[in-house]
């Protein structure tokens, strides 16, 4: 607080960050007192705050790969959108501001499409390789195999392949920042088209990790640790349309624990300025007989 002469002193009220006063002595200039800043979310908008930054994270490492991945969607409603109804308080996975400013993301079994073609079955054998229930009839998958071969094994063996149908694995990656600590997500994305005329090699279109073969049907050519799986059936009608299966992630990942839970929706909350706890309560009136 201090006392002013010269042109201020006929100023009252806030200036800025100023408080001007009047007074028998003179004009009185202070700073404004600053009030706490009280969070504006409750528990449940902040819990679905939390939730966000992790599944829009996760969206942005598909690269526009699930831009057709919801079939049916209102015209005002998005990919995005549909990605984000489908998970939300379904699958919780909270991380907090730095992380998503950072780049950061945690894999986790959301469900990536939704359609209505029979969803591909994935469960993992004994030796930790992920088998799909996609059966090959005997073909054994190497470095010769044409797509032609694959297709035919594919739409011979399984009632609701055609060709023209396009099979899709996804490949999820979990890393964690050597530097910063930081959970990293990486997606990639493989794409064959089943064609019996086509003399291309499978793995010079695809990658062997997705479209291998084990137990006679499709698999991965080795297990998946920390990181995430899935294959996808998708297939385009005359009209133009998209069909496709519904399909979750398959997660194996050591670090989603960390990032799920009371603990991790505190820390992810407070990241983003904490929960608004106060409580309103009724006051009856009180009437006297």
């Amino acid at each position: 607080m201090a006392k002013i002469y010269g042109a201020n002193t006929k100023i009252s009220g806030k200036v800025g960050q100023l408080l001007y006063r009047q007074t028998k002595h003179g004009t009185v200039i202070s700073e404004t007192p600053i009030k706490p800043a009280t969070p504006r979310r409750s528990a449940r908008q902040m819990d679905r705050r939390a939730q966000w930054a992790n599944l829009g994270a996760i969206y942005k490492q598909f690269d526009s790969m699930l831009r057709r991945g919801y079939e049916d969607l209102p015209p005002q409603m998005s990919v995005f959108n549909a990605f984000i109804q489908a998970n939300l308080d379904v699958v919780k996975v909270y991380i907090t501001k730095t992380i998503r400013l950072n780049g950061g993301a945690i894999l986790a079994p959301y469900q990536i499409t939704r359609g209505s073609l029979p969803s591909i079955g994935m469960v993992k054998n004994t030796a930790d390789i992920l088998v799909s229930s996609i059966h090959l009839g005997g073909l054994t998958i190497d470095a010769n195999t044409s797509v032609a071969e694959f297709s035919q094994a594919v739409i011979a063996n399984n009632d609701t392949f055609d060709e023209g149908d396009q099979l899709t694995f996804f490949l999820g990656a979990q890393t964690i920042d050597a530097v910063t600590r930081i959970p990293r997500a990486h997606i990639k994305g493989f794409k064959v088209v089943l064609s019996l005329a086509d003399d291309t090699k499978l793995w010079d279109v695809v990658d062997s990790i997705g479209f291998s073969m084990t137990d006679d049907c499709v698999a991965t050519s080795m297990p998946i640790t920390n990181g995430a799986a899935v294959w996808v059936h998708s297939r385009e009608t005359a009209e133009g349309s998209l069909k496709v299966s519904t399909q979750y992630f398959y997660v194996e990942n050591s670090a989603l624990a960390s990032y799920q839970g009371h603990a991790a929706f505190t820390a992810s909350a407070n990241s983003y300025g904490g929960i608004n706890t106060a409580t309103v309560y009724l006051q009856p009136e009180v009437v006297t007989p």
